[in-house]
């Protein structure tokens, strides 16, 4: 007796309608364009990974919720795997057993990822990233350059956006300074970074449950806190717990920042809450958050991981990078644009008892790299409009048999409904 079955999908994975795919592999394509136009080269890794590789203390971090929420399952051969929860450690991995590749090595990756984690708006459990990282260059000059790609990304997209800066080195150098003992400075810092979200009280009250003493949360809240521009916090930083190598980072950034023009907000409280960043981080939200109040695009430096899966700590593979969240992107792009296409086609062939001709002129449009679709229905041309209508589908081509005895073909612009009696030859000036 056949099984009886849920017609369902699994909790937190999506189909995309023709009309949602469409707008994705748009905002995909002007993604993948600014990825190239920095001379980035695209990279496949597997969907599946050995799940000691994934599980690596060096990757993301024993705390991250990511290495909580692994999709865990063996192979037939009892091998322990994993679905990839994000793009960073595979190029880790992949370089680590390709070490004899040419640096600097600039890549880009998109696709989807897996997270088996709580479900709510806006999150789902298969979710594309949009990744580039460059490999082999320790100079700030490339953490600079990510960030102007990441300007130009979102220039691209019509998007407009904060980049916000920091330093996970600047943040132990700060604690440090304070006193905050090694062993308390992980967890310190993913509370320091709730400081935007939950105020100063907030991050105090937390603070004070894990045990770090009144005096050193003040000092570090005055610290993180300081007034003036990109600037003059740092330089104010500087004065308080004197020039440290994170400290010298980033003024080395913001000077190149300054020279590719970039507009970013040094916020000394940021942190991001992956394990593997060693220096500049950064994130980005829509300056009107209340839209949507997540990071849309986020990364940093990420110096050791590399070296760590050679187990070989000193061996150096400097790396930073971003990844693109397309999730929150498409909300927004979704929201600001609609869907409006439902189909890929440009141009659709109505025939009036001219079926025969007109699958030869669809070939020959076809042939000239036209998008064409033609009636395969039979239908009257008021319901064939009405479909081209509602598809989205921009011009139609109507074939009677005065067109075919001139060798024309009557096209329609379907939003200013303007026609033109046009050369077979010549539709696709038409619809460009």
């Amino acid at each position: 007796m056949e099984k009886d079955f849920e017609l369902d999908l699994a909790k937190g994975f999506r189909d995309f309608s023709p009309a949602e795919k469409i707008l994705r592999d748009s905002v995909i394509a002007k993604i993948r364009t600014v990825f190239e136009i920095y001379g980035f080269s695209p990279l496949e890794t597997p969907t599946v990974e050995r799940l000691d590789v994934l599980e690596a203390k060096f990757g993301a971090g024993e705390s991250s919720d990511a290495i909580s929420e692994i999709y865990r399952f063996k192979d037939q051969g009892d091998r322990d795997l994993g679905l990839r929860y994000e793009f960073t450690f595979a190029l880790g991995r992949y370089i680590g057993m390709n070490p004899q590749t040419r640096l600097p090595f600039k890549r880009y990756q998109i696709g989807p990822v897996f997270r088996d984690g709580p479900i709510k708006a806006g999150r789902y459990r298969e979710f594309y990233q949009c990744d580039v990282d460059t490999v082999g260059a320790s100079t700030m000059m490339a953490d600079a350059e990510i960030l102007a790609l990441i300007s130009d990304v979102f220039k691209e997209l019509k998007l407009d956006v904060n980049i916000e800066v920091s330093s996970r080195k600047l943040l132990f150098d700060i604690l440090n300074f304070v006193g905050v003992p090694e062993n308390y400075q992980t967890t310190t810092i993913i509370t320091i970074d709730k400081l935007k979200k939950v105020g100063r009280k907030g991050v105090t009250d937390e603070l004070l449950e894990k045990e770090i003493s009144e005096d050193k949360i003040n000092k570090i809240l005055d610290i993180l806190l300081v007034k003036g521009n990109n600037k003059e916090k740092l330089n104010n930083i500087k004065k308080i717990i004197g020039e440290t190598e994170g400290i010298k980072e980033l003024n080395e950034l913001f000077n190149y920042l300054s020279e590719f023009n970039i507009d970013y907000i040094f916020l000394p409280s940021l942190a991001r809450g992956l394990g593997y960043y060693t220096g500049p981080i950064f994130e980005v939200f829509l300056k009107e958050e209340s839209i949507l109040p997540v990071s849309i695009a986020g990364g940093g430096r990420w110096d050791k991981m590399i070296g760590k899966y050679l187990k070989d700590e000193n061996r150096s593979y400097p790396a930073v990078g971003v990844a693109f969240g397309l999730e929150p992107i498409m909300e927004i792009i979704k929201k600001r644009d609609g869907m409006e296409k439902e189909t890929v086609a440009d141009l659709y062939i109505i025939p009036i008892k001219t079926e025969a001709e007109a699958i030869k002129v669809t070939q020959e449009l076809r042939k000239q790299g036209i998008k064409t679709m033609i009636d395969l229905l039979g239908r009257a041309i008021g319901k064939n409009m009405d479909f081209a209508n509602k598809s989205g589908i921009p011009f139609v081509g109507i074939l009677g048999e005065d067109e075919v005895k001139q060798n024309k073909i009557k096209i329609k612009n379907m939003k200013s409904g303007e026609e033109f009696l046009s050369d077979i030859d010549k539709v696709k000036d038409i619809v460009k």
